[in-house]
This record gives C-alpha cells, structure tokens and sequence, in this order.
C-alpha cells in the first residue's frame, strides 16, 4: 500500500488553496450583498447623512468675512479693540480696495447680511457705503487717465496684468470668434502679482467676474474703479526694482505712473468713510467685524443658547434678546406633556381595541386611522374653529350656563391649543404601537392571576401593564420626536405662547435666510434627542422598545 497521507495544505478542486478559495467565495458573496443593498445606502447618503453633515459644517462656517474682506481683516490683526478708538488709515485703505471689488459683485450687501445677525443695523451701513464707495475709485481713476490716457483701455490693464501666454491665446481667441468658444481663462502676469499684489488680486477678480459674464472679454472691458484705487496703494509701496522687473507691453507705464502717485494730493481713505456714513468710525462696527473674521465661528451656537462673542470674551445677550432657552424649554416639555396625553388618552383605546372581537375592532380601527386620511392643516384649522372664543366648545359652554358670555375661556393660540391639537395629531402614533404589543398578550395570563386571588387592578398592574411596556416605550417615542420637530400647527394655534423651537428654525431659514444659526439651532435639537434617546435606553433599555 502506498501512503497518501496529504502533508500539505488542503486544495480546492482547481487546485488553489481551500482557506483561499473560501475567502474569495466569502468575499464575493459580500460584495453581491453589497451590491443589493447600495441603492438604499445611496439614498440614505443623499437624503439623510448630507444634510445632516450640510447643517453641521453651515453652523459654524463663516468663509463670507475673510473671503470678502482679505485685506481688511488683516489690516485688522494690529488694531487694538480695548483702544476705544476706530482703526487708523491703513485699515480703511484696506477696506477702500475690498468694499469696491464686493460692490462690484453685488456681494457687500450678503456681507452686511451675514453681520447683522450678530449686531442688528450693521446691514444699513453696508449697502449705503456700496452706493458710495465706488467715487473712491473714481477719484484715483480721474488722476491716473490724467496722467495717461491708455489707463482708461482695458487692453493696457490686460497686458499688464495677464501672462505672455494668456494674451497670446486671448487674442486667438478674438480672432476667431468662433461660436460656442470659451474665453481662455485668466493667468496673472508672475512679476506684475509680485510687484503689485493688492492690484493682482483685484484683477483677477475682474477677469473671472467679466469671463463669468460672458458679454465681452476682458481687454474689451472697462477696467472697475477699484483697480485704480489698488493701483495707487501698490505703487505708493512698490520698490523701482520691482516694478522694473514688470514685463509686458505696459509696463513702460509702471514708472511714470509711480512717480504721479508720488505727487498726489494726499487722500484719506477714514475721512472718506466716516463722511459716507459716520457709522464708520463707531468701535462696536469694528470689533464686529474683526470678531467674525475667521473661517469657523462658534458664534451661531452661542447665539442660539442666549450668548454672545464680546472683546473680553462670551458674554450673555441682552435681557430682551433671551429667547432660545426659553423656546428650547418650552419645547421639551411640551413635547413630554404631549406624549403623556397621548398615552393617557391611547392606553384605554388600545387596550379596548386589543380585547374586542376581531370584526369589531377592525371596525374601529377605521376611526383611528381616520385621521390619517385627512389633511393636517385641515384639522388643525378644524380645532381653530372649536378652540376659539366664539367657537364650538365656548359656545357650547354659555349655553350650559357653565361660562358666562362675558367670560369667554381662551383656548387658542397659547399653551393650551396647542396640547390640544397636537394631542389630537399624534394619538394614533401611539395607539398603533400599543395595540399590535397588546394583541400579542395571552388573556388567559390575567384570568390565571385572578384565579391566584389578584384583584382586577393587582393582576393588570402586576402582570399586564409590563407586557404591555414595550408598546408604551414605542410610542412615546415616536410622539416625543415627531412633536419636537413639529411647527404648522403651534404655528397656526400656539400664538406667541405656544410656539417650539422648530418654529424659530422654519423663520430663519425662510424668513430672515439665517441659515447659519437655523442650523446651529437644529444641531442642538439633535443633540438633545440623542441625549435624552441615550437616557431611555439606559433606564428602560431600547431592546425592550417593540412594534408587535
């Protein structure tokens, strides 16, 4: 007999390794499982998670500062808020070259905007210096087409500004003016951005605003005023050996220009904003300003729990401003008060549901759902008409004689119309919960108590109150998370007493466009939920949270 005892690793029968041949089957059976579910994880992604994720970056993202005022806000690093004095020159030559080029985008008002959720007026200040800022420019434009009047062409600023490279493809590009063509894209001069950076920056601003247009290309277009006024600042600073560096065909303007701004009459840039608006020369503007300056902020969280950045630090709002603890508040409790009421009132309904003949309780159970077959603002208008105090119920009332007609009970638009309707709205969340739980406990588990001496309360407390948790744990939830979140109807029947927090998220996203502190707001909200979702679980334990 020969020995075939196998000392080798055990085979396939393609003659691969077994361990290797099960894991590529594993393998490929996961992926096949992926592959079923990738839609619904896609659509999760895009429905669920970005958002998520999109309000989260919004409540703390604030690029629109920096971005529309670089030089403004580092001209601002040296300035001392403590001083009690507005910013020196330097600052507002800065802000001179900034607030033009936004004016000319149409993106300073954004920015007064974005300021005026933290220091409401700011907003004014902003759009009328964008009606005048623009003569700052054109001052400096008068002086320098004085000197030269090849400043006036946008072809002198192009070939100044534009790389040997771009202008050769410019100029293919006018000379075919073919359909459908793009503009070649703007590439600065290297020498020019070195020599005169706050002009480089200005100008490609131009450019890409102009290509973005679309009408004319960028050497047929009037060159904006800021770029004169950027122009003055660099070549007050610029060294002759920098701007002799300068090549182009416009560079032999560089020069003499220099030396006309060397002979200006003096300007000042504070005078000049401070006549616009007086506004200008206030410390609180500036220390707005500089405070939300940077990229990220937390300011719209702090503003969304009453507080506020200040020089010395976070600071509480102004009495009048509290609002958002208040709201947040309210909301929790009502929202727990709310779902009591649904329990209160959906236990017995449940319980009567899931202890009648099947013919029967089908029957009723058309009624529960009822609800669902109705709009929700139609109920909710519904209760208007009940609730009010020439209503139904008030009515009803004095013709008992159980309130006098002078005495009229207020019902809506406060607290109480509130819990009504939104009771009345979330009922049926928690007696479908209950009843498929309650359908599942055996009766013969109360009779078998009673039989062992239990009373009638003794055996439901003892024995079918805790079958029937898991349902209570169920819909509660479900009602607390969908009452939170709700707005319409404490928006049509709470008035100001009975509103949510949700309703102040709703406002600022569609109303004042404060997309920022709605979501500051909304994070929050979610944060709460999951703490208080983190508590249920640890006392009650989520596991026991069933739908039938």
């Amino acid at each position: 007999m020969s020995d075939t005892t196998q000392t080798g690793p055990m085979r396939a029968a393609d003659g691969t390794p077994l361990k290797t041949s099960l894991a590529r089957a594993l393998r490929r059976q996961k992926l096949r499982a992926l592959m079923l579910i990738a839609p619904l994880l896609i659509f999760v992604l895009v429905t669920f998670i970005a958002p998520i994720a999109d309000m989260l970056f919004r409540s703390v993202e604030n690029q629109i500062v920096s971005e529309t005022l670089p030089n403004t806000v580092r001209a601002l690093k040296d300035w001392d808020p403590k001083s009690e004095a507005s910013p020196d020159e330097p600052v507002f030559a800065a802000l001179a070259v900034d607030f033009q080029v936004a004016a000319e985008q149409k993106i300073h008002t954004k920015l007064g905007s974005r300021l005026n959720y933290e220091d409401p007026g700011i907003s004014s200040l902003f759009r009328k210096t964008g009606r005048g800022a623009d003569d700052i420019g054109k001052e400096f434009m008068g002086r320098f087409t004085d000197a030269d009047k090849a400043w006036k062409d946008g072809e002198t600023w192009a070939a100044l500004m534009g790389s040997d490279a771009w202008l050769e493809k410019q100029a293919e590009w006018a000379a075919a003016k073919e359909d459908g063509a793009r503009e070649p894209r703007f590439a600065p001069r290297s020498e020019a951005a070195d020599a005169l950076p706050l002009t480089a920056d200005a100008y490609r601003t131009f450019a890409r605003d102009t290509q973005a247009t679309g009408r004319k290309g960028v050497p047929d277009t009037k060159p904006w005023p800021a770029l004169f006024t950027a122009l003055a600042q660099d070549l007050a600073t610029a060294s002759p050996e920098a701007l002799a560096a300068v090549g182009g065909p416009s560079a032999g303007l560089l020069a003499p220009a220099a030396t006309a701004v060397a002979g200006f009459e003096p300007f000042s840039y504070k005078e000049t904003f401070v006549g616009i608006d007086k506004d200008w020369d206030k410390v609180s503007n500036w220390e707005t300003i500089r405070l939300y300056s940077g990229n990220y902020t937390p300011g719209y969280f702090l503003n969304a729990v009453d507080l506020e950045k200040g020089v010395d630090g976070v600071q509480t709002r102004p009495e009048q401003q509290r609002i958002y603890l208040k709201l947040f508040w309210r909301t929790m409790w009502m929202s727990m008060l709310i779902t009591f009421c649904c329990l209160l009132l959906g236990y017995p309904v449940a319980w009567l549901l899931a202890n009648l003949r099947a013919s029967t309780a089908n029957v009723l159970m058309i009624l529960v759902l009822l609800p669902f077959w109705t709009s929700l603002l139609v109920r909710t208008s519904a209760w208007k008409v009940l609730l009010q105090q020439q209503g139904v119920i008030n009515d009803i009332l004095v013709w008992l004689g159980l309130v006098d007609d002078a005495n009229r009970l207020v019902m809506i638009n406060n607290q109480f119309g509130t819990i009504v309707a939104m009771t009345h709205i979330l009922l049926p969340f928690m007696i479908l919960p209950l009843y498929s739980v309650m359908r599942t406990i055996p009766p013969s588990y109360l009779r078998a108590a009673k039989s062992l001496g239990a009373t009638n309360w003794t055996a439901f407390w003892r024995v079918y109150f805790p079958q029937s948790v898991p349902g209570i744990g169920a819909g509660a939830i479900l009602c607390f998370i969908l009452a939170i979140g709700y707005y319409i109807t404490p928006e049509l029947v709470g008035g100001t007493q009975g509103v949510f927090i949700s309703n102040r998220i709703a406002f600022h996203i569609s109303s004042s466009l404060n997309w920022g502190l709605a979501a500051a707001l909304g994070s929050i909200l979610l944060g709460a939920v999951l703490l208080l979702y983190y508590v249920y679980d640890k006392i009650v334990g989520i596991d026991n949270v069933k739908l039938g």
